[in-house]
């Protein structure tokens, strides 16, 4: 995590600042965790996947791509979790509209 705070906060311009948006996961929360001058980093209650887009997204691939199946092995699991993930980019306007709800469009503007 801290290797990629660390670039992350490379890539932003000398006068640009970055709020980063966490989940509950350990090492986002880490007393070892260095953060960057440029960076803020707001952790998400807990239990709120409601508030984390990407859930809806992991939501969205389970049940319209890969419910309902068995996998003979690990490199049908990894060729199905590839052939949703394709699937969900190919439709134009779908992650927008998975991770940016109407609720957050009012909240945001």
């Amino acid at each position: 995590m801290n290797r990629f705070l660390a670039d992350f906060a490379a890539t932003l311009a000398s006068d640009d600042h970055a709020v980063m948006v966490l989940d509950g996961a350990g090492w986002h929360a880490s007393k070892s965790l260095v953060v960057p001058a440029n960076l803020t980093l707001v952790p998400l209650p807990p239990s709120s996947p409601e508030c984390n887009p990407v859930e809806r997204i992991w939501l969205f691939l389970r049940e319209k791509l890969m419910s309902l199946r068995v996998f003979p092995d690990q490199d049908a699991i990894i060729d199905a979790c590839c052939d949703a993930w394709n699937a969900l980019v190919a439709e134009t306007g779908r992650i927008k509209s998975l991770c940016f709800p109407p609720w957050l469009q009012k909240v945001i503007s």
